[in-house]
């Protein structure tokens, strides 16, 4: 158990139209005939025993792409996670627990607690355990607490799970399946060499700074229900910078849509934290207008000079895994991915 494997099964077998499928992942159990195979993405494919024509163990990573940082999966866990802090935690032995729930009315400090419905708080990321170690308590009893520390804040237990990498989370994953907690929100972390995001000429029409301002925030609108807990989050950090290009910094001769002035508001926004040799790039956002102008390449430019500048030498991302857009345009600026990563919701009772 454990093993990253490759294992080839008949589909159909005994039809006239029985093909061959291949499926690689880590083997999470095998128990009265039934194989359990949790994928790369963090899929989780059942196969039976019956059907099993050929079965290997693989290596654990495919080969690193010239170019492309090295670095462990528990390294990145740990700046990912440093590079947007949750407003509270808690260690729970190797697990962390983190929530960013919005003040109640007793104010600065004081979170709601026991609203009765359980909330989302202010991304998954800021909300869910990680689990980078032995919790020092039996599994069933460790996610039992970790339910009820949430719980008492009115938020939605979840874990955030790794898949695809050294040492990732896939036994973790099957048994949060088993015992009932459904995956949601798959992403990839992706990382690439800074230094080529840079290499272009300086744009005048990034304004950088230390802070979001109200334009910056008129485009992050996911922050708008959570204003307290959002700003917490995005200005935590070793190291922050925040990219946002006026709505009226348009290319010379630029018209909006329909002949008007460009509009007003952000065109474009993005944040970088910089910690030690990472910089990390998210809420990279351009307004519905202004896209297809190269703004977002841009902005991770100016972000990633600022980074360079500070010492940093590599570059990491998280992009869901759907987001096809996303992936191709990271994908030409050299991102490749390192692992992936979802999250396990906590049954309701």
């Amino acid at each position: 158990m454990g093993k990253r494997v490759s294992v080839r099964s008949l589909t159909g077998a005994g039809g006239r139209h029985a093909t061959f499928t291949d499926t690689v992942g880590v083997l999470t159990s095998w128990d009265h005939g039934v194989l359990h195979i949790t994928r790369r993405g963090g899929q989780r494919v059942t196969l039976d025993e019956s059907a099993l024509v050929a079965a290997k163990v693989v290596p654990g990573t495919p080969a690193r792409r010239r170019g492309i940082p090295s670095a462990s999966v528990r390294e990145l866990v740990e700046v990912a996670s440093r590079g947007w802090p949750a407003v509270e935690t808690e260690r729970l032995g190797g697990w962390t627990l983190r929530a960013s729930a919005e003040p109640g009315p007793a104010g600065e400090g004081r979170f709601e607690r026991g609203a009765g419905s359980r909330r989302e708080g202010f991304t998954a990321r800021a909300n869910s355990v990680l689990p980078l170690g032995d919790p020092g308590l039996p599994r069933a009893e460790a996610l039992t607490l970790a339910g009820r520390w949430y719980e008492e804040r009115g938020l939605v237990p979840r874990v955030q799970v790794t898949t695809g990498g050294e040492h990732t989370d896939e036994l973790l994953a099957a048994e949060l399946e088993e015992r009932g907690w459904s995956g949601e929100r798959y992403a990839l972390l992706r990382i690439a060499a800074l230094a080529p995001l840079a290499d272009r000429e300086p744009d005048g029409r990034v304004l950088l700074g230390r802070a979001p301002g109200a334009d910056w925030f008129s485009l992050y609108r996911r922050a708008a229900e959570m204003p307290h807990s959002a700003t917490r989050v995005l200005t935590g950090g070793p190291s922050v910078w925040f990219a946002t290009v006026p709505g009226d910094a348009g290319a010379p001769g630029e018209v909006a849509p329909g002949g008007g002035a460009p509009e007003a508001g952000a065109a474009a926004i993005g944040r970088c934290v910089i910690d030690g040799r990472w910089a990390g790039f998210a809420a990279v956002e351009v307004a519905p207008g202004h896209r297809r102008q190269g703004l977002a390449t841009a902005v991770m430019a100016e972000l990633a000079r600022a980074a360079l500048a500070e010492g940093a030498s590599a570059a990491y991302l998280q992009v869901e895994r759907d987001n096809d857009a996303a992936r191709a345009l990271y994908d030409g600026m050299g991102f490749a991915d390192h692992h992936a990563y979802h999250y396990r919701r906590a049954p309701e009772h």
